[in-house]
């Protein structure tokens, strides 16, 4: 299953949309580049295990 989720670039922090695959699990982390910058940010998205919510917390690629 795939849902979207919005994140804020950590460099620009311009917004940007990603798709998640909620099958890969409840707790992931992935990098990313932004939409906008190109630079790669680190996801931490989490899910919600009931209502799927979607939230994502962005960092650095060092």
């Amino acid at each position: 299953m795939q849902t979207t989720a919005d994140y804020s670039c950590a460099y620009c922090g311009e917004t940007s949309t990603t798709f998640i695959d909620i099958s890969a699990g409840f707790s992931q982390r992935y990098v990313e580049d932004c939409q906008v910058c190109c630079r790669p940010n680190i996801l931490y998205v989490s899910i919600d295990e009931e209502t799927l919510e979607v939230e994502i917390q962005t960092d650095y690629e060092e």
